[in-house]
């Protein structure tokens, strides 16, 4: 399990990049930070780096993998096939794009949109963590093996944790396929409508449960 209480990651020079550093950024500096970073070799190819974007308060925040050709170039997270995918998931449910926040385990485009190194994984995810801290979703949504992995800190796939709502530190995790990962095989479509269903059933009830506190609150003042 993570620990959500720590910088997160190994620290790539004396007091850079671990607790102390974050513990000094709000939100725009930590941005600012990320958007100039250069701990590891996917700086020198990338076009841009791509944070993330959403409502700093989103009750939900999917974590993908990495950006990819697209990606890459509009800065954004999930704005090619797999983002158009996942915007009629959240209809479906919904939701809108504009409701969540969106980030990826990486925030630079691997060459040839190969998988994260274990070394790019660890140097960049002090970044994640933080955004999720920051934002403090109602529900996580981790998209594929790596954000998986990285999140319920675990070696099983994806496959046999899909499905189920896991719980880490004090949120609960909804893993899902990628996206992308149906665009090539159009059988997992229906699995991930099914974990979008989790999603819906997981936010619908709190929203019930906070009505009923709000009524409850409202019948003792009467």
């Amino acid at each position: 399990m993570l620990d959500w209480h720590k910088g997160g990651g190994r620290a790539p020079g004396p007091g850079s990049f671990g607790v102390r550093f974050f513990m000094m950024l709000n939100w725009n500096e930590l941005e600012a930070q990320c958007l100039s970073c250069q701990k590891c070799a996917l700086a020198d190819k990338r076009t841009n780096v791509v944070f993330g974007v959403g409502p700093r308060d989103a009750e939900v925040m999917f974590i993908g993998e990495a950006p990819g050709k697209n990606e890459d170039l509009q800065g954004e997270p999930f704005v090619g096939a797999a983002g158009k995918l996942l915007n009629q998931m959240l209809e479906r449910i919904g939701l809108a794009r504009e409701d969540i926040y969106i980030a990826n385990i990486l925030k630079c485009r691997p060459p040839g949109n190969r998988d994260p190194k274990p070394e790019e994984i660890e140097v960049c995810t002090p970044w994640l963590r933080e955004q999720v801290k920051a934002v403090h979703p109602t529900v996580l949504v981790t998209m594929g093996n790596f954000s998986t992995k990285f999140i319920l800190q675990t070696n099983t796939g994806i496959t046999r944790l899909r499905g189920k709502i896991h719980v880490t530190g004090p949120f609960r995790v909804i893993p899902t396929f990628h996206p992308a990962a149906a665009i090539y095989d159009r059988s997992k479509i229906g699995a991930i409508e099914q974990d979008f269903d989790l999603i819906k059933l997981l936010l619908d009830t709190d929203a019930a449960r906070e009505k009923a506190g709000r009524d409850d609150e409202e019948a003792n003042h009467d």
